[in-house]
């Protein structure tokens, strides 16, 4: 007897046409789901690892081989701020993060960071051919805005918290950065730089002597055109700028930073005359211009007798609470110095007291000090002991009272305050002894 056809497809286990149709039917919408959810490839790719300092390559655009490398954190946030922090002269990207503070900042408050670094052999940035100090002109700028695209992308980064920081060359990349592109970035800090546009050269040469020098003086008008000119259809908002200088840098020196706070109020279009001036840290004098806060329009920090090598560890909390990036200022930095602050509070609904007890760990006499440190937002102090504090908000300076101004190696004082609060009544985090950072706990 021979087998029927639907014997057939019995046997051989093969459907008909019509079910197969079907099938088909149910796993294109299927697939098409399991397509969206998965992640893009370009993203598995181009992440990097976390938590270790990681060279990108093929970032984008790149007229002068700039190379690229970048530090996410572990605690990376979603959408998360960048941070471009740009070497000195002679220096790299490894050294700039080994010798900075912000990979460390960044595993607190959860931004990246990208370390820009210069293959020509001077090791210095392109600061002065008109193609570096003109937006897309080509050279060094170019580079740096890639890499900053290249973390914007594959981060899901934050477009409107976009900072530059530099020191010496990379102080003159700051500004010149934030004059290409005052799109992209929202504030830059300078230490030890010159203004946008003075180290300018047209005969291919990398250093402007009469710059250099502070010799090149011109009205804020000037200063402030020059910014304008690279890139003369914009209209929109500037970034602000921090400006750090010391009085006696023999590098780049000292007139650069009049000049520099000259061309940035002109630039943002807030008065020359300081509307807030303190003392953050011995010999410090900083001066505010167009508010009086923490994020005003432009900030300089003179520092009496200090070269030109003026960084220290510290300092990139100062430039967090100036971007805006560290919730009030209160980001302790690194512990570099013999000293340590125990602090203690009492709080109720609206006011708080603060017990205060500063160890010299060190080796020799402290003989007169002053203990810088950042009240949370909201805070005001009403009264205190054992100092004398300036001012009574935002960030503070407890200079020693008279019978407390020396401590011996292994011993401590102890300083209080009392201080209204609108809700936070934390204490501060960072604390620093004439200017160097303290150990807290």
């Amino acid at each position: 007897m021979r087998p029927t056809a639907a014997d057939t497809l019995k046997c051989s286990g093969k459907p008909p046409r019509s079910v197969l149709v079907a099938l088909f039917g149910a796993l294109v919408p299927l697939l098409a789901a399991l397509t969206l959810l998965a992640p893009p490839a370009a993203a598995r790719t181009e992440a990097v690892p976390t938590a270790t300092l990681t060279e990108v390559t093929g970032f984008g655009v790149n007229p002068s081989n700039l190379q690229m490398y970048v530090y996410v954190p572990a605690t990376v946030t979603a959408h998360p701020a960048v941070v471009v922090a740009v070497h000195y002269c002679g220096g790299s990207g490894p050294a700039m993060y080994s010798g900075t503070e912000y990979a460390s900042l960044a595993e607190q408050l959860g931004f990246i960071v990208v370390y820009p670094s210069v293959a020509r052999a001077s090791k210095c940035f392109d600061v002065s051919s008109p193609q570096a100090l003109h937006r897309d002109g080509g050279s060094d700028p170019v580079g740096i805005k890639s890499m900053v695209d290249w973390v914007t992308s594959t981060y899901s980064a934050d477009s409107s918290r976009v900072y530059a920081l530099g020191i010496s060359s990379g102080a003159m990349m700051t500004n010149v950065l934030l004059g290409d592109y005052p799109d992209v970035f929202a504030a830059g800090a300078a230490f030890a730089g010159v203004p946008f546009g003075c180290f300018a050269t047209t005969d291919g040469s990398e250093w402007n002597t009469a710059c250099a020098n502070g010799t090149v003086i011109q009205t804020p008008q000037q200063w402030g055109d020059l910014v304008r000119g690279a890139d003369p259809g914009y209209t929109g908002p500037r970034p602000r700028m921090q400006l750090w200088h010391g009085t006696a840098d023999d590098t780049l020196r000292y007139p650069n930073f009049g000049e520099e706070i000259k061309q940035w109020t002109n630039v943002l279009g807030v008065s020359q005359t300081p509307a807030a001036t303190d003392s953050p840290a011995t010999g410090w004098t900083r001066t505010r211009y167009g508010a009086t806060g923490d994020q005003a329009p432009v900030e300089a920090i003179s520092l009496q007798g200090v070269t030109h090598n003026l960084y220290a560890y510290g300092m990139g909390a100062r430039v967090l609470t100036f971007f805006g990036l560290s919730g009030g200022g209160t980001t302790p930095p690194p512990s570099t110095g013999p000293c340590k602050v125990t602090v203690t509070t009492s709080a109720w609904n609206t006011g708080l007291t603060a017990s205060v007890t500063i160890a010299n760990t060190g080796t020799n006499a402290v003989n007169g000090w002053q203990l810088g440190f950042i009240l949370p937002t909201g805070q005001a102090i009403t009264n205190g002991w054992g100092a004398t504090y300036t001012p009574t908000s935002g960030t503070v300076t407890a200079t020693n009272a008279s019978y407390d101004g020396t401590i011996a190696p292994n011993a401590s004082v102890t300083i209080g305050y009392q201080a209204n609060h609108t809700g936070n009544s934390a204490p501060p985090t960072a604390y620093t002894l004439n200017g160097t950072a303290c150990t807290v706990g």
